[in-house]
């Protein structure tokens, strides 16, 4: 296919030639269903021979089936070029230093119009391209360890990632910011926060839910707060900083530990769970939360922990669960699982010879809450006493990522099921906490009448 026609076939094909339109093409399109100006862009693909597309100057993009058309005028000619140049940083001597590691996902990625995909491809460099508010906040140096999906991150990666920091923080960097896609950002920070103890800076997570094309995106917004946390936050912890409310307001600080990605598209997704967050971030403060957290320190000292073990698995118990599901983890080896039991912490009847059998061959088992706010109660009923007695181990709050990521960090290092409780059950940083705060555990339930005029009064 011609370049002038990228990923254009059939109807939609036919109807550019018809009006000898070229993609890239600055075009007014009249149609039965109102007039359109935009860029024509090239189509995916994967995708059908009935629409043409158009980028409007809002930097949204429309499909337009090509029944639709009745007449198409080309206004000029521009190719877009979505690379984003990467830009020496400028260094000013009385900034404090931040490392900004690169890993992928939506924060640095652009579109790839060959299959309509979002894809990572900016390198870090390129951020400060595109962000150029960095250098108003730190000197900014970058490196890029990976290029893939959160998806794809898992025990290499975060062992790499540990290790990349400890060195950074040796080297006396001031801060450190992670791009990461946020999907399975939460078990990142979870891993991050076993695996490097006792920072004395702050380590910051961040990424974006929207990518840098639209204009929507919190991308730039969030790598500003992010890099103001990591520069100037007197917090040193791992965290994830990402939009507090759906609007730009501010960001907020959460424990690496205690959150949770809580909806697919919002900007607002990251939650503290059980808890209250760190922190609140604006672009020119910060503005603490609690006073529990561990400060930022001048020395240079770091305890670097970097074990996992694969053979771990999290399991979600489902009414009617077979034994079948705990025994197949067992015969395949899995040294470790975690169970998201229900209400405080109970299974059916029908797995408990399963997990004795675990239990037996030295299967290390935890069970946790799929309410994921509260506490595993096995004392209140015979249900959770009799799981003690086959050899489940409650894992208090945590949540069951958590439980999961500290699981296979515990079996990294020993084998000793002993040593593996005693591991899981000292808190490290938030992942178990004494109690949860009367303010550590609020939904909000649209239709109430006290949540509506709330809603109504402070935000839409």
């Amino acid at each position: 296919m011609s370049d002038m026609f990228k990923g254009y076939r059939g109807r939609a094909l036919e109807t550019l030639k018809k009006f000898n339109i070229r993609v890239w093409s600055e075009a007014e399109v009249k149609t039965t269903r109102g007039d359109f100006r935009g860029i024509v862009l090239p189509r995916s693909e994967n995708d059908d021979d009935r629409h043409m597309v158009l980028k409007l100057d809002t930097g949204y993009n429309v499909g337009i089936n090509v029944e639709t058309v009745k007449e198409i005028r080309e206004l000029g000619y521009r190719e877009a070029h979505y690379k984003i140049p990467e830009k020496e940083f400028p260094f000013s001597p009385n900034k404090p230093r931040v490392k900004l590691f690169g890993t992928g996902g939506t924060i640095a990625s652009r579109l790839d119009y060959r299959t309509g995909a979002v894809i990572p491809a900016f390198s870090p460099g390129e951020l400060y391209g595109a962000v150029p508010e960095l250098a108003d906040i730190c000197n900014l140096e970058t490196e890029k360890l990976f290029a893939v999906f959160s998806e794809n991150m898992g025990p290499s990666q975060y062992i790499t990632l540990a290790k990349a920091i400890g060195e950074e923080i040796r080297r006396g960097v001031d801060g450190i910011v992670i791009g990461h896609g946020t999907d399975t950002m939460h078990h990142t920070a979870s891993a991050l926060t076993f695996m490097v103890q006792n920072p004395p800076v702050p380590i910051i997570m961040v990424g974006s839910q929207r990518s840098s094309d639209r204009p929507s995106s919190d991308a730039a917004l969030n790598l500003i707060h992010a890099t103001t946390a990591a520069a100037h936050a007197d917090i040193a912890e791992v965290m994830v900083c990402m939009f507090g409310p759906t609007s730009d307001e501010y960001a907020l600080l959460h424990s690496g530990t205690r959150v949770r990605k809580m909806h697919s598209s919002y900007r607002s997704t990251f939650r503290t769970i059980g808890d209250i967050p760190k922190a609140r971030v604006e672009k020119d403060r910060i503005i603490p939360m609690r006073k529990d957290c561990k400060p930022r320190r001048r020395d240079r000292e770091v305890s670097v922990k970097p074990f996992f073990e694969e053979k771990v698995s999290i399991v979600y118990y489902y009414p009617n669960m077979q034994p079948d599901i705990i025994d197949s983890l067992v015969d395949n080896g899995y040294r470790g699982i975690v169970i998201a039991g229900t209400g405080l912490g109970h299974v059916n009847k029908p797995l408990y010879p399963a997990i004795e059998r675990a239990a037996a061959k030295g299967v290390a088992v935890y069970m946790t809450v799929q309410t994921l706010w509260g506490y595993v109660h096995m004392f209140v009923y015979d249900t959770g006493r009799d799981l003690m007695s086959k050899g489940v181990v409650p894992a208090e709050n945590m949540l069951p990522e958590v439980a999961y990521i500290k699981l296979g960090w515990a079996l990294g290092q020993t084998e000793d099921l002993d040593e593996v409780k005693r591991l899981m059950l000292t808190p490290v940083s938030d992942e178990i906490t004494p109690r949860e705060p009367y303010n550590g555990y609020l939904v909000f339930q649209g239709g109430i009448p006290e949540v509506e005029r709330f809603l109504k009064r402070y935000h839409k």
